[in-house]
Parts: structure tokens; sequence; C-alpha cells
């Protein structure tokens, strides 16, 4: 396993993470995940270097952090960093008043579920213009520094789904954050933080998690045939998957 340094922490992570959103699942119904085939892989990514864990409120309605906390017993808490995510547009929708009584009230429930004390690496899940806006009123960001003074959340962090003018606007505004979760792959290169938003993350020392390297798997899938042929002329012969994850390696 390759290990790069997180932004500004002492801290070697994993180049390649584990992301708990699309653990092998039934009935084509994400709520009935094998739960049992899904802790074997969380493990066997852990026993093979790697040490970032990645998962949030929602995903596989609300089973993944069960199921992440279930595969890090036995001492596997101990050999990774656990990130999860406030679920800002769910709390935006339905919250109307303060928000630090539901973001508790979340919060308790995901230090439950995962079976720990202590969240690592804690994002604002998906944040977008009117999530952004919304969370600011709601003063989430007093909130999440009030769970770091007590020693509930390591490291404060976001992910993003909106335009780059958005996204340097959310770095701006808040000098503390710790990191960003981005989508980026060789399609998207121009998509919406992109590398325009890289770059800016980058300069301003945050490290950056690069969510759909492989765009939801799509570029593990056989190529069109210039591209197959392309790829045939060099040597390694590499799968589709590793040319898609060297692509976004070769960034520093």
């Amino acid at each position: 396993m390759k290990y790069r340094r997180f932004g500004k922490l002492n801290f070697e992570v994993s180049v390649l993470g584990f992301g708990a959103m699309r653990l092998p699942f039934t009935d084509n119904n994400p709520a009935n995940v094998l739960e049992d085939e899904s802790i074997q892989m969380i493990q066997y990514a852990i026993d093979h270097g790697i040490n970032y864990l990645d998962t949030a409120y929602l995903y596989h309605d609300g089973k993944s952090e069960k199921i992440v906390g279930r595969a890090l017993q036995g001492g596997y808490r101990e050999k990774v960093k656990v990130a999860t995510k406030l679920p800002c547009n769910f709390i935006s929708a339905r919250s109307c008043g303060e928000g630090a009584e539901e973001f508790d009230r979340i919060f308790n429930e995901q230090l439950s579920r995962l079976q720990t004390h202590i969240i690592d690496f804690y994002l604002l899940h998906g944040l977008n213009k009117n999530s952004w806006n919304r969370m600011k009123e709601l003063k989430v960001l007093s909130w999440a520094e009030g769970k770091i003074a007590a020693g509930n959340i390591g490291y404060l962090g976001f992910s993003f789904h909106d335009r780059f003018e958005i996204f340097k606007d959310i770095i701006d505004t808040y000098p503390e954050w710790t990191f960003c979760q981005i989508q980026y792959n060789y399609m998207d290169i121009d998509y919406q933080a992109g590398k325009q938003g890289l770059r800016y993350a980058a300069e301003k020392g945050l490290a950056v998690v690069v969510m759909e390297p492989l765009r939801g798997g799509r570029l593990s899938k056989k190529p069109p045939q210039e591209i197959a042929k392309l790829w045939a002329s060099v040597k390694p012969q590499r799968t589709p998957s590793e040319w898609g994850l060297l692509w976004v390696w070769e960034h520093p």
C-alpha cells in the first residue's frame, strides 16, 4: 500500500480508502446489506493496509455506520481513521429552529452506531449553495468546534456538490477546515469543484479526499475501442480500474 501525508497533519493516509456507500446488498434494496460479506470486505481492506474508512449517516438507509461499527471490533478500530458525515441537506429540509439539538441527536446516534467515542474526520455532507447557507444559519461550525474541544471530533471537513465558486466561498469562509472531499476522475476534470478546486484546496493546505475516482464503477468497464487500442500499446498492461486510479494518484 502507498501512503501520503494528509494535508497539514502528521498522518500518513493510504492512497486507497474504503468507502462504505456501495456495500453488497440483495433484492435491489440498498437497505438489505449483506452484513457478514461487508464486514469481511472492510476487515480485508484494513488487513492489507487501508487506514481511512468513509461512511455517512444516510448510507444504506442508516445501515452503513452500524456495519462499520461491527467491522471495527476486535482491534480494528485502532488501525484506522473513521470518517462520517452530518447529513446537511436532510437537516436543512426538516429543521425550523436552532440546529444544535438536531446536530446532537444525529451525532450521538452516529457514535452509538460506530461504537466509538470519537469521529476522527467529520464532514458536513454534500454541501451546496443552499445547504451551506442553511448550515451557517444553524451555527454548525460553532457546534462542531464544541465537539472538537470536547474530544468527540478529531478534525472537521466537508464534502461538496456544486460549482467551483461555491467551493471557494466555503473554504474562504472558514480557515479552520482540515480537509475536503470532491468528485474527481479523468472524465470529471471540470465537473463541480474539478481540478480548479483541487488546486485551490491544496494551496490552502487542505487535504483532499477524492470520491468517485472510477465514476461509480463506470470507468472500470471496457473502454471505447480507440482507448482500448491505445492502452493495449502500453507496457505494462493495466486494467481500466488501474488506469483510472493511477490517473488520480498522479496528482500531488
